[in-house]
């Protein structure tokens, strides 16, 4: 099929909530649970444990009538909870609101636009479908919506606990805490079998997202549903101090030091036989292996969007 068709509205909602998220507020919840209710029948699910947002969304899409829309009121790790359980199904579409700190997953889908217009544009047909990639660890099975990181990155969700600051003003002082104490560690990282980079690493970011922490620009390149994964790795020719900067703007693209690829299956491993601390979609992982193996899922996951955001050039469509 060329070119885009027109959207379908939603006749069925399911939204799922969780209110421990960063600015996941009882009136922003009640305000897309109304929202959404004005337009198709609307289930409102607020969870109260880790891996419930999973199991409620494939419930629902087990039921005789189940939704054709899923809207996912959280941080970064609930919208992972909530992608886990749609992938392999072809009867919804996902909706973030943004309810966390950093909100990246919002922001690569509508950039700055409120969340109340955004919802609304899928009701008005204005907002288009795509479908993303996604990735599997391989090591842990665990699937990866966002990206995962290691180095100085995954060290900052250490630092994160130690600060007082809230939304991305936290993200940004627990980032610069973790530069300052950081010692960069052997590293490899391979790109379908080639070697991209060997040495001392300060970070190796995969994925598909280009934001991470809602406001740092470190996969400038990628696209959502090219179905490759994009990698960038920063070596410790980069002082270690002035990553933060680098990568808010994507200015560390063209630093000497600097590797940019992409590739179908990416390993990001240490080299002096400790396990590597990495981080997917915020969730902190150590004492795991001694390095982490990406494998792309090509369009496992349909999302609404912003055309404008996501251009329909670089994806495919779903009708």
């Amino acid at each position: 099929m060329t070119g885009p068709q027109p959207s379908q509205a939603p006749t069925r909602v399911l939204v799922i909530a969780n209110p421990t998220a960063g600015s996941a507020t009882s009136a922003l919840l009640a305000g897309v649970r109304d929202q959404c209710g004005a337009f198709a029948p609307t289930t409102l699910h607020i969870t109260t444990a880790r891996g419930e947002a999973t199991e409620s969304v494939q419930r629902a899409l087990a039921e005789v009538h189940p939704p054709d829309l899923v809207v996912v009121i959280g941080g970064d790790g609930t919208v992972r909870e909530v992608v886990e359980g749609l992938v392999g199904t072809s009867t919804a579409n996902l909706m973030i609101i943004p309810g966390g700190t950093g909100n990246s997953a919002y922001r690569m889908l509508w950039a700055d636009k409120s969340w109340s217009d955004a919802l609304a544009s899928v009701f008005a047909g204005t907002a288009e479908p795509r479908r993303l990639d996604l990735a599997r660890i391989e090591e842990t099975r665990a699937l990866v919506f966002l990206g995962a990181c290691s180095g100085v990155v995954a060290e900052a969700l250490v630092h994160a606990k130690q600060t007082v600051l809230t939304g991305r003003a936290r993200y940004a002082q627990a980032l610069s805490d973790a530069a300052a104490a950081f010692e960069p560690y052997p590293g490899q990282v391979i790109v379908d079998g080639k070697v991209l980079f060997e040495g001392r690493t300060i970070l190796a970011n995969v994925g598909g997202g280009r934001y991470r922490g809602g406001q740092y620009l470190l996969l400038p390149l990628s696209e959502l549903g090219d179905g490759l994964l994009d990698v960038v790795v920063v070596s410790a020719q980069v002082p270690v101090q002035r990553v933060p900067d680098l990568v808010r703007n994507g200015d560390h693209l063209g630093e000497p030091g600097v590797f940019y690829g992409r590739g179908s299956r990416i390993e990001v491993l240490r080299t002096d036989g400790q396990a590597l601390v990495f981080e997917h979609d915020g969730e902190l992982q150590q004492d795991v292996a001694n390095g982490m193996s990406l494998q792309v899922l090509s369009g496992a996951l349909r999302v609404w969007c912003d055309p404008a955001v996501v251009p329909p050039s670089t994806q495919r469509e779903l009708w």
